[in-house]
């Protein structure tokens, strides 16, 4: 009977992990973002060089107008000709700029997103703590925190201490209900030798995150559908497990801040479909 308990209890552990399609799906959308960052790149870096070609067609019309002009001292205007090749590529230029402008625009507003959003959560979580580091990869917003400011040792139980720390999380969560936010768990690569439902750091790294969730919403109002549990035991250090300086770096609770920036997907999108033939 006290096998079927445990194995019930480690089951409602796991049930509450991220399924690893889910954070799969995560990762994959991240990639996809870079992606389609670096193609309009391409295609902006493509737009500007086409640019300076059509703007030194029109000096070389200007040019060959200007000289008709020295020659034939009675003309007054402009031959038809040269006029409508230089308006055919002021209007094709103007174009170009416009298409400019609006991917520029596109791919601006994500880094607008992103800077807005560590510029909030440095000034509301503060940034002297050495035990709490905000950063940046790859577009992303990562809130990395010590365990030693969130949990005892081998435990799963959030701290008063932590509580404080996240309750400022909360706070810049809670004004941007747009968000998603994903809490994962890290551990070091030191066996987990407690008793109880936890079997190994798998599951205390997941235990962790969900830990921390509850604390999230039911004592700071975040809301649940914002939030995504997730555990990698020992396997994404920071540093090599060789001290217990070390060790200490990689046990840590890491919350990896999504927006939801649908509209740029879609402007990137449709300036890039304007632009196939």
């Amino acid at each position: 009977m006290k096998k079927i308990v445990i194995a019930l209890s480690v089951l409602a552990v796991l049930s509450s992990c991220v399924s690893k399609k889910k954070y799969t799906d995560l990762e994959a959308r991240n990639k996809e973002t870079q992606d389609l960052l670096n193609t309009a790149t391409v295609k902006l870096n493509s737009c500007l060089e086409e640019k300076a070609g059509l703007i030194a067609t029109v000096s070389g019309l200007k040019d060959q107008n200007q000289g008709l002009i020295s020659t034939s001292r009675d003309m007054t205007i402009l031959s038809t000709k040269g006029a409508e090749n230089i308006e055919k590529a002021l209007e094709s230029i103007k174009e170009k700029d416009l298409k400019i402008s609006r991917m520029q625009d596109a791919l601006t507003k994500k880094d607008s997103v992103t800077l807005a959003l560590v510029t909030s959560l440095k000034s509301s979580v503060g940034i002297s703590d050495p035990d709490i580091e905000i950063n940046v990869e790859k577009g992303v917003v990562f809130i990395s925190i010590a365990d030693k400011l969130l949990f005892k040792s081998g435990s799963y139980e959030v701290t008063d201490r932590a509580k404080m720390v996240l309750a400022k999380v909360a706070k810049v969560v809670n004004d941007k209900p747009d968000f998603e936010c994903m809490v994962e768990g890290h551990t070091d690569n030191v066996p987990y030798n407690g008793s109880g439902v936890i079997l190994d750091n798998w599951d205390l790294s997941v235990k962790r995150s969900t830990s921390i969730i509850r604390v999230l919403t039911n004592q700071l109002g975040v809301k649940p559908e914002q939030l995504i549990a997730a555990g990698r035991s020992s396997y994404i250090p920071l540093v090599a497990n060789d001290s217990a300086e070390n060790r200490s770096r990689n046990r840590r609770t890491r919350i990896v801040v999504l927006p939801k920036i649908d509209q740029f997907y879609e402007m990137i999108e449709k300036e890039m479909k304007k632009q196939r033939p």
